[in-house]
């Protein structure tokens, strides 16, 4: 039995850092559209429906639809893409709530 609890809880630390890892790319892909000044307002209007949904389905409850809403707006409007939603997600759910899964 103790084996089975120790196999969860490094199923959960591998999710945990997977979803990190998840968080930075989406991030980054939020702030791409730096790189093309004028052209990528535009396409953050496709990316900010995309990065909500993402949100939602990374983290359950009530977390994941807040931060879904939170995402969606963030990279809805103008010159706030350099707000890393994903990743300050991840860190108040695993820092400051401390879940383990």
């Amino acid at each position: 039995m103790n084996e089975q609890i120790k196999i969860v809880a490094i199923e959960n630390k591998g999710k945990k850092y997977k979803l990190l890892i998840l968080g930075i790319i989406f991030d980054l892909i939020g702030m791409f559209s730096y790189i093309f000044p004028g052209i990528g307002e535009y396409v953050d209007f496709i990316w900010a429906p995309i990065a909500g949904f993402l949100l939602i389905k990374m983290y359950k409850g009530n977390t994941g639809k807040i931060a879904g809403l939170i995402g969606f707006i963030e990279e809805a409007l103008p010159f706030s893409d350099i707000i890393p939603t994903f990743t300050i997600t991840w860190i108040y759910t695993y820092v400051f709530n401390n879940k383990l899964n």
